[in-house]
């Protein structure tokens, strides 16, 4: 059988050309230890054209596979689809393969092809073709149907020791080839290289990006010191990557980058992304630093994409596992207002703001929005809403939050935009539609988690991690409505109770201010059964109005002026059937553990 090599491919790359797709034979592979526990294994190759072999090349680590599985053996014959060659020395070169593909296992060719003499610096290229006895074809190929015994580099005869691998992580050195990528052009900085073929083993590139998204600046302060920083994402006709800035880079940059312009970026760190925190599809992520050089780009950059997306139909949201990331688009059908929360863990005070997308699914979820996006959206008009990278929770359903690294957009100048504002418009604000998101009360549709409370008792519900939901049809059996209601501060975002100061005023310790009034909140004491168990839940101001069927201040007026009607609304709300939306979470304190049971939404039906 014929097997065909690149002909002077190695002398070329060493040189600092650019071969596409070169056919080469591995002559040897070696595993190089981790010195580190926390860093990978690397492999070295010793690969050769027929004519000249060279032993300065590394396997990229995400194809450390390939090797491990024995598909790199020895005398295979690859083409190299995508690959670097970096200078570390001033006369030393590194290759580094990014992108593999097998032609013929080294079992199947059996042998060396040709007989090629080790890479030198600046060796003769006329020298190189009087190395094998067949002649080169038209297309610069080398063509052996004889392979001779296999030998040199890690070969069963081997020769005098490899030398050292050169320590090229991190050195300084210009650039050279990036394989298969179509070649790099020029810019004010450097040759400029597309983002997908970057990686942590280059040394010099410059990228030319849009910038589609700029986090404001966040800081932190734990046992360790102070910092802040902030980050941007970044993309390109290949694709994206995200880039983050630290303390004195945070200061040199922030003001020098704005959204949705062009710039080229060089000298800047590389590493692996954590996934966990963000949707954008590149293995690695970008860290500024004090040599980063970023230049505006002034010429025209239409061919520089603006922000991708990978949307998910609403209706798919109910196969997503939780805390996923994703991208989501849809009409705002409802937009509540904005409301204030206080964090647990660090006691700061945020706002945020309710809306319900829905899609040309006839689907709807609730996504909620955080500080300064809840403070400036704008809930008139049924704005189209797309968002890059938005948190799936399982909180009264299926729910959506934005996090401070989603990118939230309203009214994108995007297809699927444009699509669904035709179908709102035209059949979508009067169709019928089903909620994911059990909203503060039921939404209705969506997956429903039937159980009867003695199904959650023999399952073991709320006794995970998170709380669990269900649906249930039950009685109300008994009120305690000596504690159904509380005077709550009276602003539109604030629900704490004030404390009245005996001189017609009342104090809210929260807003920290005093008032002339205040707003009556409900706060339900119930008992409910259905046919198999019962079991005591509460039950807050949504649901509660829900259940009994007027709004908590018209109730707090009832317990003031008329103590009957108070009574008869409780009466009238008692041993009736309701489908009610339930949350069940158990919580430790000290050494005992308190089941807690929740109903947030209540809706009567006609017959048990």
């Amino acid at each position: 059988m014929t097997y065909s090599l690149t002909q002077g491919a190695v002398q070329r790359i060493m040189n600092g050309e650019d071969i596409r797709n070169p056919v080469l034979q591995i002559l040897g592979l070696k595993k190089i230890t981790a010195s580190q526990g926390n860093v990978q294994d690397r492999y070295r190759l010793l690969l050769s054209d027929g004519l000249c072999q060279a032993s300065s090349a590394m396997l990229a680590t995400q194809l450390n596979g390939m090797a491990e599985s024995g598909q790199l053996e020895i005398n295979t014959i690859i083409q190299m689809d995508k690959y670097l060659c970096n200078q570390v020395n001033n006369d030393r070169r590194v290759i580094i393969m990014l992108q593999v593909s097998v032609l013929n296992p080294g079992s199947v060719v059996g042998g060396k092809i040709g007989d090629p003499v080790n890479y030198q610096p600046g060796m003769n290229s006329n020298l190189q073709g009087q190395q094998i006895g067949t002649t080169p074809n038209p297309q610069g190929q080398i063509k052996s149907s004889i392979p001779p015994k296999p030998q040199g580099f890690l070969g069963k005869g081997g020769p005098a020791q490899p030398p050292q691998m050169p320590a090229f992580y991190g050195n300084k050195g210009t650039s050279g080839v990036a394989g298969g990528a179509g070649g790099a052009s020029t810019g004010p900085i450097g040759a400029v290289f597309e983002i997908d073929s970057l990686t942590p083993y280059q040394n010099r590139w410059t990228i030319k990006a849009r910038v589609t998204k700029k986090s404001g600046i966040r800081t932190w302060s734990n046992s360790r010191g102070e910092g802040k920083l902030f980050s941007i994402d970044l993309i390109d006709q290949s694709g994206e990557i995200r880039a983050t800035a630290f303390n004195q880079e945070c200061d040199k940059f922030y003001e020098m980058i704005e959204a949705n312009k062009v710039y080229y970026i060089s000298k800047a760190a590389l590493k692996t992304a954590n996934k966990a925190y963000t949707t954008i599809k590149n293995d690695y992520e970008m860290t500024f630093n004090h040599d980063t050089q970023l230049v505006p780009c002034n010429e025209a950059a239409a061919d520089i994409p603006q922000m991708q997306h990978d949307f998910v139909p609403i209706n798919g949201l109910a196969q997503i596992s939780k805390d996923s990331l994703v991208d989501i688009i849809g009409v705002c059908k409802h937009a509540a207002d904005t409301s204030t929360i206080v964090t647990k863990t660090t006691n700061k005070e945020l706002t945020k703001r309710e809306l319900t997308l829905v899609d040309d699914t006839n689907t709807e979820v609730r996504l909620t929005l955080w500080g300064d996006e809840a403070e400036k959206f704008n809930p008139t008009g049924n704005a189209i809403v797309a968002v890059k990278g938005a948190r799936v929770s399982d909180f009264g359903g299926v729910s959506l939050s934005a996090l401070m690294s989603s990118t939230t957009t309203i009214n994108p100048d995007i297809s699927e935009a444009h699509r669904l504002r035709g179908w709102w418009d035209s059949v979508g604000n009067t169709v019928q539609t089903s909620s994911l998101t059990g909203a503060g009360g039921m939404g209705g549709g969506g997956p429903v988690n039937w159980k009867t409370f003695l199904d959650v008792q023999l399952e073991n519900l709320g006794h995970g991690n998170a709380p669990d939901w269900f649906t249930v049809k039950a009685c109300v059996v008994f009120f305690r409505k000596e504690n159904s209601l509380y005077q709550a501060c009276p602003t539109e975002q604030c629900n704490k109770k004030v404390i009245d100061s005996g001189d017609g005023t009342y104090r809210c310790e929260k807003c920290g201010k005093d008032f002339n009034s205040f707003k009556w909140r409900m706060i339900l004491s119930m008992n409910l059964a259905d046919f198999t168990e019962s079991t005591w839940a509460t039950c807050f101001s949504d649901g509660g109005e829900a259940l009994l069927g007027v709004s908590a201040q018209e109730l707090g007026d009832m317990k003031v002026n008329d103590e009957d009607g108070f009574n008869r609304v409780f009466e009238a709300a008692m041993f009736k059937p309701q489908i009610l939306k339930m949350r069940v979470k158990t919580d430790t304190y000290n050494i005992f553990s308190v089941w807690y049971v929740s109903a947030f939404s209540a809706c009567r039906c006609s017959s048990v």
